[in-house]
């Protein structure tokens, strides 16, 4: 397993196409597909799936998780070896939308000042970015899955706990002897795989589909549900400046436990790697400042400010 070779399979998927891989590593595209090649022989298995974008197979998967921790190892030895200026290693992160816009923007702080890393973020929702891990497409990732992937560790960070809220009109409208109709208001979805409002809805035994927005950004999100487009499942950091002048209201207010706490986790490589090591720190230090303890109990920092969209 040539380094040179491991080196082009993290830039083919990286960039998506031989030709890109080929301007970053400064060589022709002839040179990466032998390397590639090359690669593929020396383990006997198809790695790389030839589309674009480029994509690895499950064999091509455990390959690129070792190149992107040879890349790591390397330029932290290398840095180690000095002197000379330290090489930048990459770190690809998985984070869902509404951890980046709130909780997790201390992370982007901490990381400014890193003059040896290289943040790579990778939106993803929290319920799917463990399968970036799986993948090697990422070296940890915020998630809602517990169980560690194979050659990783896990850790509990906190919950974020996502209200029902609309703007005042809204509720207005669907508002009758003292109850929401849910099955007409209409509702917000971030996308396909954002199920929070619908399963709200199952449990009041709604059935029929209300008239559904979606709305992919966790900033629009919350412009939507102002602007009385319909309601949604927003987090408690991101209504910290919206509840007390009344743009939002809580539906919670009307209907008992309409909440739902959404505990996050911290997946990462077993790799011993002080790069790993610092950012790692970073993503606990933030969780511990502002998501809720696990068991449920109150907000943590003085701060709740800012949480995004569930993807």
């Amino acid at each position: 397993m040539n380094l040179e070779h491991l080196k082009a399979l993290a830039a083919v998927i990286d960039e998506g196409t031989f030709e890109a891989a080929a301007d970053l590593l400064r060589i022709t595209p002839s040179a990466v597909s032998q390397r590639i090649k090359a690669l593929e022989t020396s383990v006997g298995q198809v790695l790389v799936r030839r589309r674009v974008p480029c994509a690895t197979t499950d064999a091509g998967a455990l390959l690129l998780r070792m190149a992107r921790q040879v890349q790591v190892l390397e330029a932290e030895t290398s840095a180690a070896l000095g002197p000379g200026p330290a090489a930048r290693a990459h770190l690809p992160v998985a984070v869902n939308a509404d951890s980046l816009a709130t909780w997790f923007l201390p992370v982007l702080d901490d990381a400014a000042g890193w003059a040896d890393a290289a943040l790579d973020l990778h939106l993803e929702d929290q319920g799917f970015s463990s399968q970036l891990l799986r993948e090697g497409e990422v070296m940890g990732a915020v998630t809602s899955d517990p169980v560690p992937v194979s050659g990783c560790r896990v850790e509990p960070l906190g919950s974020m706990r996502y209200i029902p809220v609309a703007a005042p009109g809204l509720r207005h409208r669907f508002l009758g002897s003292g109850r929401l109709d849910w099955a007409a208001m209409p509702v917000l979805k971030f996308n396909s795989k954002d199920n929070l409002q619908q399963e709200l809805l199952a449990k009041k035994d709604v059935s029929r589909q209300p008239p559904t927005h979606t709305v992919p950004s966790s900033q629009g999100f919350l412009a939507a549900a102002k602007a009385g487009l319909g309601w949604g499942m927003i987090p408690e950091l991101q209504l910290a400046d919206e509840l007390e002048p009344g743009s939002l209201v809580r539906l919670e207010e009307l209907e008992e436990g309409a909440y739902e706490d959404v505990v996050l986790y911290w997946q990462a490589w077993t790799l011993d790697s002080e790069r790993l090591k610092r950012i790692t720190a970073a993503v606990r230090n933030a969780a511990r400042e502002r998501l809720r303890p696990v068991d449920g109990g109150g907000p943590i920092g003085p701060s709740r400010a800012g949480y995004t969209r569930r993807k």
